[in-house]
């Protein structure tokens, strides 16, 4: 039996439009507003006038989107609270591009993050990065939209395309009138109705099931409270080293090297803002998980005895959560349409943010370089890419509909199919200053080759052995502790194939896996094809270890010879730039000299007075 169409009444409709008309007011006023996004800083970078709450609350709106919001709770509620352990990736995954990624960024004085590739490597490697970037943007925007579109039609019954529609509609229309500044300041009004959604579900769910107390003792009793899982296999879905460790890679990926979070940090007032915009995201990322994860506690503490897909009420598990809301808050009118619009806003955060990068990266690094534009003209063409890409979008959402299964899974396994091998690319030139940009290119196409071949062959495995199973036994789903356990057994008889095991690594270690492959590919053939030598390094581009290491130690002060060893010289100075057709070019041998000078924390107070 398929889920029941269940109606909003007219308080769930009121909460649900009052989100939607906000969302477009606050594009409108920063369209009349201000500069009336009239340039290409104003209308891409905000002005670069961003304060550090708004740019965290954004931060953790554009991925912690629908995606996050429906696939955790049904993650918790078929398979324990297992996955919380992510959290423990948090913190290397946020304080690494706290103290590295975002200095070089910044101090750069990038509109791009694969502006970056080229002052590094070439143009080339830009371009590849770029093109990457947007294939990945623009296949993860389909479940981005697809999400929230599915649980509308579920609840109301609309047709599913004409929700696609309206949210993509309304999500171009705030992008392209108001900019980024209307995108951050939409993601912080979002993410207020998204805790709000949260709380009101959870609290009168608990009070459903009986009180907090009655709730974990379901959970207990039903095996939902896990330990810690110190099994080091990689193929198991979910354990502590796959999620503590190979979370911290997806995180790198998300909030290290991503555009759409590079973007936000550039659009900072000045480097400290965007650094502690990091620290602030750490405690609002923790109490999403862990509202998510209490979440699917709540429901598994309501439907214990009466689980709804193994009674066939539901046609996918990622409907558990909308189903869960419509079934036990009928009777609160508005709270239903809260929680839609709780999705929707999380959607609308992600969706926004990927046309505001996509137009961005298309504009800098494919646009100017290669063509003179009038300013004018170059913030007209930004918006009318902005609201070409929400079209692309739009369709990609189709293509999701057809090979919909796990949301959850499925996000995190595009980021770490094509999230990864950018990870490494960015890792190569910040990490190697011996890599050259035949290896970076090379590291990234094989890094993708891997990626893809790995993805895909990990996918026709399980199809296979889920087929293999159908035509052996009806009990194919059994939704305790051991899911899929006849598919379990197929793949365990054939674990002795090394490509059988490579098909089963977990997708949490698609990231890491992935870039991993793309560094060490990229030093191999810097090596064989000749070094790149220091002289040739862009200042700036390559973090020192080394320096940091033995400062951090008090072996050495810094890199610089021992006449400048002094306050100033190991401080990082603000590196020169010159402009030409958007692109930042390299310096002079003279400034090549402060390559490898180390950070310290006296670089913000100097680079803030020098700008």
């Amino acid at each position: 039996m398929a889920l029941g169409v269940k109606h909003f009444s007219i308080a769930d409709f009121v909460v649900f439009g009052m989100l939607l008309v906000i969302s477009v007011a606050i594009g409108l006023y920063h369209a009349l507003s201000g500069g009336r996004q009239r340039t290409t800083q104003e209308f891409l970078m905000a002005d670069r006038s961003m304060s550090c709450l708004p740019l965290a609350l954004s931060l953790m709106a554009t991925f912690q989107s629908a995606v996050a919001i429906v696939g955790t709770p049904a993650e918790i509620f078929f398979n324990g609270t297992q996955y919380w352990f992510i959290g423990c990736a948090y913190f290397l995954g946020l304080l690494i591009p706290a103290h590295i990624f975002i200095p070089i960024f910044y101090r750069l004085r990038l509109n791009s993050a694969y502006q970056y590739l080229e002052l590094r490597f070439n143009k080339t490697v830009r371009i590849c990065g770029t093109v990457t970037f947007i294939f990945q943007m623009v296949i993860y925007m389909g479940v981005g939209i697809y999400t929230p579109a599915l649980a509308l039609n579920a609840v109301t019954g609309i047709n599913l395309w004409a929700t696609v529609l309206a949210i993509g509609v309304v999500c171009t229309i705030y992008t392209t009138l108001g900019g980024l500044k209307a995108v951050i300041w939409a993601d912080v009004f979002q993410t207020l109705v998204m805790f709000a959604g949260q709380f009101a579900v959870i609290g009168v769910g608990v009070h459903q099931a009986g009180g907090p107390a009655e709730v974990w003792r379901k959970a207990r009793d039903g095996g939902r409270i896990s330990g810690i899982d110190w099994n080091p296999d990689p193929t198991q879905r979910h354990t502590f080293w796959t999620l503590g460790v190979g979370g911290v890679f997806l995180m790198l990926a998300l909030y290290g090297v991503n555009q759409a979070q590079v973007q936000r940090y550039l659009s900072s007032r000045t480097e400290k803002q965007a650094i502690m915009s990091l620290y602030m995201v750490f405690p609002c990322l923790q109490l999403v998980l862990a509202l998510s994860c209490l979440m699917g506690l709540v429901m598994f503490a309501c439907y214990k005895e009466d689980n709804p897909l193994q009674k066939r009420y539901l046609d996918k598990k990622d409907q558990v959560v909308l189903y869960f809301v419509m079934d036990m808050l009928q009777d609160f009118p508005g709270l239903p349409g809260l929680f839609v619009a709780c999705l929707f806003s999380a959607s609308l955060s992600t969706i926004s943010s990927a046309f505001n990068s996509l137009a961005t990266v298309t504009m800098e690094d494919l646009i100017k370089p290669h063509v003179t534009i009038e300013e004018s003209k170059a913030t007209l063409l930004s918006k009318i890419l902005a609201f070409l890409y929400g079209v692309l979008c739009l369709a990609m959402a189709y293509v999701v509909h057809i090979l919909h299964s796990s949301v959850l899974q499925a996000a995190i396994s595009i980021f770490g199919m094509v999230g990864g091998p950018l990870l490494g690319l960015f890792c190569l030139g910040f990490f190697f200053p011996a890599a050259n940009s035949t290896g970076a290119v090379t590291g990234l196409v094989v890094g993708l080759a891997v990626a893809f071949w790995i993805g895909i062959g990990s996918f026709m495995a399980r199809t296979s052995a889920i087929v293999l199973v159908e035509s052996n036994s009806t009990e194919i789903l059994d939704l305790g502790n051991k899911t899929m356990g006849p598919v379990a057994a197929v793949v365990e008889t054939s674990q002795r194939s090394i490509l059988q095991a490579l098909y089963s690594l977990s997708y949490m270690w698609y990231s890491g896996v992935n870039s991993t492959v793309v560094v060490i590919t990229g030093l191999l053939v810097s090596y064989m094809t000749g070094p790149t030598a220091k002289k040739d390094l862009m200042p700036g581009t390559v973090y020192p270890v080394w320096g940091n290491l033995r400062r951090l130690f008090r072996l050495r002060g810094c890199y610089a010879p021992p006449a400048q060893h002094n306050s100033s010289a190991q401080e990082c100075p603000i590196l020169p730039q010159k402009e030409m057709n958007g692109t930042v070019t390299k310096a002079t041998a003279e400034e090549e000299q402060q390559t490898f000078l180390p950070v310290t924390a006296k670089v913000l107070v100097e680079q803030e007075s020098t700008v």
